[in-house]
């Protein structure tokens, strides 16, 4: 067999094994990227371009089975470089609200109040707080997907809880208290 047809087949070969391999990552990772960004398109966007870096680094991945934590990390980083772009802004959904009821509008005004604390802190700390809150994250597991120790993941937690607290006493102080 000519060198040229079994390179060929090699890299069919490769590329399969990544299409499967992103294929099967890819709807936890837009969960993912949602949590973080807050954003459906931007989500859409940051998993796409992990996709493409995660393509041009695929050599470098010495064990296979450890793909899934390997690209959410990707993930996790290119949703970080995009909260820290310039222009990022964090939207809010307000589509299915019914605002009918005064319990409704409460929501609302607590959601855009959250959103706004959001938008204040550093791209790390939405990270941390999206990993433990929106995705239910264990600590641990945070710390792995960070590729930090354990105590780095808790401090980096706690730190912002607080600051987040701060945003949301000096925005409303009132809905701290809820």
């Amino acid at each position: 067999m000519p060198a040229g047809r079994r390179m060929a087949e090699t890299d069919v070969a490769r590329i399969g094994a990544f299409q499967r391999l992103a294929d099967e990552r890819l709807d936890a990772s837009y969960r993912l990227a949602n949590a973080i960004l807050g954003d459906e398109s931007q989500s859409q966007d940051a998993v796409h371009d992990a996709v493409v870096q995660a393509w041009q680094r695929w050599p470098s991945l010495r064990d296979r089975a450890k793909f899934d934590a390997w690209f959410d990390r990707i993930v996790v980083n290119t949703c970080r470089n995009r909260l820290r772009g310039a222009k990022y802004r964090r939207s809010t959904d307000l589509a299915d609200t019914q605002l009918t009821t005064p319990d409704a509008s409460a929501e609302v005004h607590r959601r855009i109040v959250v959103e706004q604390a959001l938008h204040e802190l550093k791209p790390d700390d939405i990270v941390v707080l999206a990993l433990r809150h929106f995705l239910d994250l264990q600590l641990d597991d945070i710390a792995t997907l960070l590729d930090v120790p354990l105590s780095t993941a808790k401090t980096r937690l706690r730190s912002a809880r607080l600051r987040l607290r701060e945003r949301l006493e000096r925005n409303d102080p009132a809905e701290v208290s809820r």
